[in-house]
């Protein structure tokens, strides 16, 4: 199977670093990719939001698989153009993909389904944005309806801030805070069956003890020691397979990777947000315990043909990764630095890169999370222990990285 990966980031290094492991894989191919995709897949230069050109790269390459990573190109409607062209997608389709790139559309969409979430206003106006903010009361919780690229939302104790926020958006949701830990869970859906992967949880602020501005994600571990064991199934039940069917019912089915970001709160289960892509850095551990392998069930989703597919195995072990930022991430992330101490991957630690380049012979920081880390092992502490030593081995100027993840968890 011939299979291009469409994105730059850590998630799409995931993606390509398992399948090209898988055996079922004889051409792996990435677009535009990065320095650390470079050693897994053939890299080619495309805009990611170009259906077309998307489209006509897969055609070229005689691509069985196109695999869209990132929210942008979806909520664009790449995943469509390709489906154009005949060639089989992992991926929602632009209308399907409004699931992330409107909130207001997933709430409704929830309601319709009976999903249960945080109660919330749709505001366009500050006389609405005061309503709803004191109808609710601290902390607030004010998201930007449109893509934000995982910081588009403000949980605050500031009533000034929240102001702020709003303010700086042309439409916005405003919720309840939700109280209680916080999980995230995939489920891979060809539109109709609903597999769900293992449950995640990541690390948003920026600094240890949760303290900081929101950002894309610091770090993440599984499995999660301390849920109920009945959780997926639960989910599955009440949040993915309803919303899954009600987007069919629409005529928008959604095929692709659902992922619901869930609180699991004094009342129980409630939907935080819904992504339509794999979530970045949660992707990166719960690949790494996936046994199945990753082409056979990302095409069987593309196909239509999940119904029938073997259950997933997965490692009875765990996972931790670890991302290091660059100096100023996340208000003004600075690049260009040179990055020391790559090249010595094992399968119980290696790295994947998030924003790389080459640059004349040297790998330097391109973005603002610049690499994952992941350690692996039988138990949390010891892929904890693992990520972080690899970690300690990595040089980048100014860089920074949280040093609790996963350590409650662990027993750290």
């Amino acid at each position: 199977m011939k299979i291009l990966v469409i994105g730059g980031g850590a998630r799409e290094h995931a993606l390509c670093h398992a399948l090209a492991s898988d055996p079922e894989v004889t051409g792996l191919h990435c677009a535009p990719g990065n320095a650390g995709i470079a050693a897994d897949a053939t890299l080619h230069p495309v805009d990611a939001l170009d259906g077309a050109a998307v489209a006509a790269l897969a055609k070229s390459l005689d691509a069985d698989l196109v695999v869209v990573g990132p929210e942008a190109p979806l909520v664009a409607g790449v995943a469509d153009a390709v489906r154009d062209a005949g060639i089989p997608v992992f991926g929602p389709g632009r209308e399907a993909a409004r699931l992330e790139g409107s909130k207001a559309f997933a709430k409704d969409v929830m309601a319709a389904a009976s999903v249960p979430t945080a109660r919330s206003y749709v505001c366009t106006t500050p006389a609405e944005v005061d309503e709803a903010l004191d109808a609710f009361g601290a902390p607030y919780v004010v998201k930007d309806d449109g893509l934000a690229a995982g910081k588009g939302v403000v949980v605050t104790s500031s009533l000034a801030e929240a102001r702020a926020h709003a303010a700086a958006c042309s439409r916005v949701v405003i919720e309840e805070y939700l109280d209680g830990p916080e999980v995230s869970l995939f489920a891979v859906t060809d539109g109709e069956t609903v597999v769900p992967l293992t449950p995640a949880q990541d690390f948003k602020r920026a600094y240890d003890g949760d303290e900081g501005p929101n950002t894309g994600g610091m770090g993440a571990y599984s499995p999660l020691p301390w849920a109920d064991p009945g959780l997926v199934d639960e989910v599955k039940r009440t949040v993915l397979q309803p919303t899954v069917d009600e987007l069919r019912r629409r005529g928008t089915p959604f095929s692709g990777l659902l992922y619901a970001g869930l609180a699991l709160t004094s009342r129980g289960v409630r939907v935080i947000e819904f992504n339509a892509r794999f979530g970045d850095p949660e992707t990166q551990v719960v690949l790494a315990r996936l046994e199945t392998p990753l082409a056979g069930l990302l095409y069987a989703a593309a196909t239509g043909t999940l119904s029938s597919f073997e259950p997933l195995r997965w490692s009875a072990g765990a996972a931790v990764t670890v991302v290091i930022a660059s100096a100023g991430y996340p208000a003004a992330p600075r690049t260009g630095d040179e990055i020391t101490g790559l090249g010595s991957d094992s399968p119980s630690a290696y790295v994947l890169h998030a924003g790389t380049r080459v640059d004349a012979g040297r790998v330097v920081s391109a973005g603002g999370r610049v690499l994952s880390v992941v350690g692996v092992g039988a138990d949390l502490a010891e892929a904890r222990s693992r990520a972080y030593g690899a970690v300690a081995g990595i040089g980048l100027e100014g860089s920074h990285y949280r040093g609790d993840i996963a350590a409650a968890a662990s027993g750290a």
